[in-house]
C-alpha cells in the first residue's frame, strides 16, 4: 500500500502522520507485502515530505512488511544522499527496503525551486542521477566520473530494491533501460497504464540484479461494508480533487462537507466521467475490478492507495482487501 499521510478537516498534520505510523501496524498484522509512503510539499492536504524520516519512525514500529518511498523525488537531490539515506534505512532494517524515486516535482514551481536552491542541475540530468544514485548504494563507480572517488555508507550486504515510480512513456522507458522495477501510477494515468506497463516490458534491459522485468500498478481504492457507503467515501475524494485543480488544495473533506459542496453541472459530468475509472465498491466488486487491471498490465503485484476523512474507514477498507485477497495475517 501506499500512504500520503492525508490531512483531514478539522484534523492536524501530527494527526495524519500518527495514522500513517498506525496504519503501517494495522496493515502489517493483515498480511500486506509493502508499506510505502509519498513525498509532497507545501501541501495542505498531506502531510509527508521527507519519506526517509517517517520510514524510520514506521520501521521502528513494525517487524516484517517491507518499507519504502513512493517516492523520493530525485530531481531535486542529490544521488549521494539520497544514497546514503536509504543505506541507513537498510542497514537499521535489513532487506527490507524499497528505494522508489520519480521525477515529478511533488510541489509547486516555487516551492521545487526552493528544494533545489543552490543546484543548476534540472530534470534533464534525472537518467544521470538515476544512474549515479543506484551506483553509491551498490558500491560501484559512478556515471558522473568526477565523483569516482566518492563512497556512500553504510554499505550493505544486500541494496534496497529500487523502482521507478511514474506515469508517462518516458518513465517507462527509464527503467526499462536502466533495470529497474517499475511501479504505474493507473492513479494518475489509467488510459495510458496499461500500454506503459507493454512499453517497460518489451525495452526491459536484464541486469544481474533484475533479470526479468517487475511491475506493480498504483491504484486508488475505497472498499466498504455496502456499495452506499463506498459513494460517500469516493464523493470526498472527487470534491477534494476539485479543490486542487481549482487551485484551493485543501484537507480531505467530511461525508457531509462533501454533500454539502455546491456542483455546477459541468462538475459533476467531470466526476461521473472520472468515476469509469474508480475502484470503489464491496469487496466483491473492488475484487473483481483490481483483478481485471492486474491481469491487462501483467502486475506482479498492486499498490493501493485509500484516502478518505475517518480513519477508522480507511483502515476497514485496508481490512475489507486483505479478506478478499486471502492475506495472511500475521501473528
Amino acid at each position: 500500500m501506499l500512504d500520503q499521510s492525508p490531512i483531514r478537516s478539522g484534523g492536524s498534520a501530527a494527526q495524519a502522520l500518527a495514522e500513517t505510523v498506525a496504519l503501517a501496524q494495522h496493515t502489517e498484522a493483515l498480511g500486506f507485502h509493502r508499506f510505502w509512503v509519498a513525498e509532497h510539499h507545501g501541501s495542505e492536504s498531506f502531510a509527508g515530505c521527507a519519506p526517509e524520516l517517517l520510514l524510520a519512525q514506521i520501521g521502528a514500529k513494525t517487524a516484517r512488511i517491507r518499507l519504502g518511498s513512493g517516492g523520493v523525488m530525485l530531481t531535486h537531490y542529490s544521488p549521494y544522499k539520497v544514497a546514503e539515506n536509504f543505506l541507513l534505512l537498510q542497514t537499521l532494517y535489513p532487506d527490507r527496503v524499497d528505494l522508489g524515486v520519480g521525477r515529478a516535482p511533488g510541489s509547486d514551481s516555487v516551492t521545487a525551486q526552493a528544494l533545489a536552491y543552490g543546484s543548476p542541475i534540472g530534470v534533464e540530468y534525472f537518467r544521470n542521477k538515476l544512474l549515479d544514485m543506484m551506483a553509491f548504494v551498490r558500491g560501484e563507480r559512478p556515471e558522473t566520473s568526477v565523483f569516482a572517488r566518492a563512497h556512500a555508507s553504510p554499505q550493505v550486504a544486500i541494496a534496497p530494491q529500487f523502482w521507478l515510480l511514474g506515469s508517462s512513456e518516458q518513465s517507462a522507458l527509464y527503467a526499462a533501460e536502466l533495470g529497474m522495477r517499475y511501479s504505474i501510477a493507473h492513479f494518475l494515468n489509467p488510459q495510458q497504464s496499461d500500454r506503459l506497463a507493454q512499453v517497460y516490458r518489451e525495452n526491459f534491459q536484464p541486469t544481474d540484479a533484475l533479470p526479468e522485468p517487475r511491475v506493480n500498478v498504483g491504484v486508488f481504492v475505497l472498499c466498504a461494508d455496502n456499495e452506499e457507503e463506498a459513494e460517500a467515501l469516493a464523493l470526498t475524494r472527487d470534491i477534494w480533487r476539485l479543490g486542487l485543480e481549482k487551485g484551493n488544495p485543501g484537507p480531505i473533506p467530511s461525508i457531509a462537507e462533501a454533500r454539502e459542496f455546491p456542483l455546477t453541472a459541468q462538475e459533476r459530468a467531470l466526476i461521473a466521467q472520472r468515476r469509469q475509472h474508480a475502484i470503489c465498491g464491496t469487496p466483491a466488486k473492488v475484487g473483481a475490478q483490481l483483478r481485471e487491471i492486474a491481469r491487462r498490465h501483467r502486475a506482479d503485484e498492486m499498490v493501493v492507495i485509500s484516502n478518505c476523512h475517518d480513519f477508522s474507514q480507511r483502515k476497514n477498507s485496508y481490512a475489507l482487501l486483505a479478506k478478499e485477497f486471502d492475506l495472511q495475517a500475521s501473528v
